[in-house]
């Protein structure tokens, strides 16, 4: 064993490292990346859930709950209804995590001991949503001279997930993650592959379009992760006892858009990147904030608004609400079209960059 032999060796390799600047970026980049969204984006003390109220009874007392749970900052009240069944559909919507029903006969039941208040309606599909709306239950009637202020106000109902099994939030949005690996890995290496291993020259002379290119490297991977897909579902109805409360052909859909999505994300990055190494290492660099950020790991809703704006840029933190509602609240996709429509418009922009990017020609 000769130190002068492994010291050049590891010279050459010092050297391979400084004329590769996009490695030279991901030593820098990614514990830099990594320590901003523990630190800053990831926020375990969620505050200000979306809340929705029906007060039946409006009242004095009523009105001053109202207040009094606006003030505590736990629930921001953003939506009005007129009735329980409105709390219910604005949940399964996934425009709030938390209802307020107030009965009409409030007052009433503020001097009955034996009988709840109001009624907490929970998104228990999120056990970390159900620990902080668990919060509200040692909120204090309001006392004033027409009643004593009594004690046990609400009553709590949880939904989509009452026994607060962690499988039922993860399994169906591991779907995203699986989806988001393999996807963008797969076809971020797919143009970069054609260029070393030489293909490109017969590209050229053939009257295939850049677009047609495109698409013919989507099709056999959307089949794929379609396939992936029922996998996941099989598996975690089966071993998890995960239910599935929505439609086949609303999940299929979503799956499909998401899919696309991703794809053109990976066709994108393999137009930049200049090897195959150097794909993998842009879509690890991908990869960490979409399962950071998307609500996958980590409430989405205990992030600040910086990393809430970032995240709504992420194909996963649409297609994790989309499955989340579908899976679990049995919602169908016309009653969450923004998530959809924000992964058909990054499919059309990613791939209008892609085929801008990509010049069928050797270089």
């Amino acid at each position: 064993m000769s130190p002068r032999r492994i010291g050049a060796i590891a010279g050459k390799e010092v050297r391979q490292l400084r004329r590769d600047r996009l490695t030279l970026g991901m030593i820098v980049g990614v514990p830099l990346l990594q320590i901003l969204l523990f630190g800053f984006a990831i926020n375990l003390d969620v505050r200000h859930l979306p809340a929705g109220v029906a007060d039946l009874s409006r009242t004095q007392s009523s009105r001053a709950l109202v207040e009094d749970l606006a003030a505590g900052q736990v629930v921001a009240i953003e939506e009005r209804v007129g009735s329980a069944a409105a709390l219910e559909d604005l949940l399964r919507e996934g425009r709030i995590t938390v209802g307020v029903f107030i009965p009409a006969d409030f007052e009433r039941r503020l001097w009955d001991p034996s009988r709840p208040g109001a009624q907490l309606m929970v998104d228990g599909s999120d056990p970390a949503i159900l620990n902080v709306a668990r919060l509200l239950l040692g909120t204090p009637p309001p006392a004033g001279p027409d009643n004593p202020g009594a004690s046990g106000l609400f009553e709590l109902r949880a939904f989509y997930n009452p026994e607060r099994r962690s499988a039922v939030q993860i399994v169906p949005a591991l779907i995203g993650v699986i989806l988001t690996l393999t996807m963008v890995l797969f076809t971020s290496v797919a143009i970069v592959r054609e260029r070393e291993r030489g293909n490109l020259e017969f590209l050229i002379t053939t009257p295939v379009t850049t677009l047609e290119l495109m698409l013919g490297k989507l099709m056999p991977y959307i089949v794929i992760g379609l396939i992936q897909v029922t996998l996941v579902l099989l598996v975690g109805a089966a071993v998890f006892d995960v239910p599935f409360r929505g439609q086949l052909t609303d999940l299929y859909l979503a799956a499909l858009a998401f899919i696309a999505a991703s794809l053109t994300l990976g066709l994108l990055i393999s137009t930049v990147a200049r090897s195959q190494f150097q794909a993998m290492q842009m879509t690890i660099f991908v990869f960490l904030p979409s399962i950071l950020l998307s609500g996958f790991m980590f409430p989405f809703d205990g992030m600040p608004p910086l990393a809430q704006g970032i995240a709504e840029f992420l194909p996963l933190t649409h297609f994790v609400r989309l499955v989340r509602g579908i899976v679990l609240r049995g919602a169908g996709l016309a009653e969450m079209p923004m998530d959809l429509i924000a992964l058909l418009v990054f499919f059309a922009v990613a791939m209008t960059l892609a085929v801008a990017r990509f010049h069928k020609r050797l270089d």
